[in-house]
């Protein structure tokens, strides 16, 4: 008896070394490989032999069973939960983003010859016979002039873009959707101060995008950008963080310069085509609207704050147009170099400044009429000081046309003080 015993024991012992080493090879081959399939396999056979406690177990499957649900619909794991985001929300959000073509009836020439000696007497003409080559109108033609994005915001086809994409009043605009349709749309409103359109096209049950709250983002965030690339690449995507915010720009295009304020700068890249855009974070909403980029950098881009164009979106719908606060001046935000090259006595403020074609108070304004000049410094309005982070402008838009305002003005070494009613502008 006790003979059998140790025999069957020392089979066994050396039964379960020998298994030991192949299931200790097969586990160096298949991690060796690196490839899903192979560590699945061997996580497997390690879970038949080696059971773990029933809450870790649950945890493995319920992962198992989550990454054969993905692998259902897609051919790529996300490897993060980050990029897992990205993509859901990408996939969601290319449906209700649409490029914009600018059309415009352009004039065709013809190529015709000429005699420039017409002129000459009779008997001089049979020395100048010849022709050069010149050209004539010949009707016009309807071409593609422009290019640029827009995105939904209602499904019943009101769209959201850059003022500048759609700037021409003689121009023509087709909208064209992520599945290939084509619609013609119309202009409803143009913001007279910041670069934001408001498009309608005719349908219904068009795929939008939820509006963000432009107040709440952070430095750092993620933010994902999409748009008509060069006016080629349709629904083009990138992905970048919040690089800046308050930023101000002088932004040049479409036959027109413009200086906008409140600026957010993101490295997500923003091409030629992508104005007009959304910039969402990662809980898929419009947090800004992409408008413009550096020249002569990398990777800075700006995009317009979307709580600006929530509100002109309110106005349309109730007014039928963009109606905004007027001042009535043109300015420069004053700082450390504005304090310097203009000899000032303080590195804040709102300094009222013209040119030969342009003067600082505009004739007629609400700035003229309480008598604001040149040279004036707005220091702060309605109690609240006027800086780079927070401009004249943006305090101004807070209010409504024919509310009445105080500010606080440095007249050269005077403090005064004006009580102003706002005038309107409207799209």
């Amino acid at each position: 008896m006790r003979k059998f015993f140790s025999k069957k024991f020392f089979l066994g012992l050396i039964f379960g070394v020998i298994l030991g080493a192949l299931l200790f090879g097969s586990a160096n081959f298949l991690l060796a490989k690196n490839d899903s399939f192979s560590k699945d396999l061997w996580l497997k056979i390690y879970h038949y032999f080696l059971p773990k406690k029933k809450n870790e177990l649950n945890q493995k499957e319920s992962f198992s069973q989550e990454k054969e649900n993905l692998s259902k619909t897609s051919k790529y794991l996300p490897q993060t939960e980050h990029e897992r985001k990205i993509i859901e929300i990408v996939k969601e959000a290319q449906k209700a983003v649409v490029s914009i073509i600018v059309l415009k009836e352009m004039p065709v020439y013809e190529k015709y010859y000429y005699s420039p000696f017409e002129d000459l007497p009779e008997e001089f003409k049979p020395f100048f016979e010849f022709k050069i080559p010149g050209w004539k109108k010949k009707g016009t033609k309807k071409e593609e002039v422009g290019e640029g994005t827009g995105f939904f915001v209602s499904s019943d086809g009101l769209i959201l873009t850059n003022k500048h994409v759609v700037y021409d009043k003689d121009a023509e605009y087709l909208v064209i959707t992520s599945d290939k349709k084509k619609y013609q749309a119309k202009v409803l409103a143009r913001d007279p101060s910041a670069d934001i359109a408001i498009l309608k096209v005719k349908g219904k049950n068009f795929p939008y995008l939820k509006l963000g709250d432009s107040d709440e983002i952070v430095l750092g965030q993620t933010v994902i950008a999409i748009g008509n690339a060069l006016g080629q690449f349709q629904n083009t995507i990138s992905v970048g963080v919040v690089s800046g915010l308050g930023r101000r720009i002088t932004a040049a295009g479409a036959g027109y310069v413009e200086t906008v304020e409140n600026m957010i700068q993101t490295d997500a890249a923003i091409n030629k085509g992508n104005s007009g855009g959304p910039l969402l974070n990662l809980k898929g909403e419009v947090i800004g609207i992409n408008t413009a980029m550096a020249t002569g950098a990398e990777n800075i881009g700006f995009a317009t704050p979307i709580n600006i164009a929530k509100k002109d979106l309110q106005m349309v719908k109730e007014k039928g147009k963009i109606v905004i606060p007027f001042l009535g001046i043109r300015y420069i935000l004053v700082d450390e170099s504005v304090k310097e090259k203009y000899h000032l006595s303080v590195n804040y403020g709102a300094l009222i400044v013209g040119d030969k074609d342009h003067p600082g108070v505009i004739p007629g304004s609400p700035a003229e009429k309480v008598g604001l000049k040149e040279g004036d410094i707005i220091l702060e309005l309605n109690g609240q000081k006027i800086t780079l982070e927070n401009s004249l402008a943006s305090l101004i838009r807070k209010y409504e046309p024919y509310q009445k305002v105080r500010l606080k003005v440095l007249r050269k070494d005077e403090i005064k003080y004006f009580d102003v009613i706002l005038g309107e502008r409207s799209s």
